[in-house]
């Protein structure tokens, strides 16, 4: 089982993925909102904001998310791990429910390109 330590490892690798990206992607990164991201094994969320196509983590609780973020994410931490490392489909992993992602219609649209 991942440790919370890993977790914040993969969202910061993520972060970098999304700031080094290019074209499409690099666009969809651009988004600026609010994004929980809730390690369902650990019961911990990390919270914080998309902006300047990076994830900024500036939180870590204890549970699940206690505001409702624009950009919400839900998922194991050995699942987040993989798919940073793509070891892990995320559309094989959300069809299959063991990533849940919840967004506005429009950044899902935006988001897909990120995935």
């Amino acid at each position: 089982m991942a440790t919370i330590e890993q977790c914040r490892a993969a969202l910061e690798k993520l972060s970098d993925n999304m700031q080094g990206a290019e074209g499409d992607v690099r666009a969809a990164a651009a988004l600026d909102r609010s994004v929980s991201c809730h390690i369902t094994d650990l019961d911990v969320t990390f919270t914080g904001r998309m902006t300047g196509g990076r994830i900024e983590v500036e939180r870590t609780l204890p549970g699940p998310p206690g505001e409702r973020a624009q950009i919400r994410l839900a998922l194991a931490g050995d699942d987040l791990v993989s798919l940073v490392h793509g070891e892990l489909n995320f559309a094989t992993a959300w069809g299959s429910g063991r990533v849940r992602l919840e967004a506005s219609l429009l950044d899902l649209f935006r988001l897909r390109k990120l995935l």
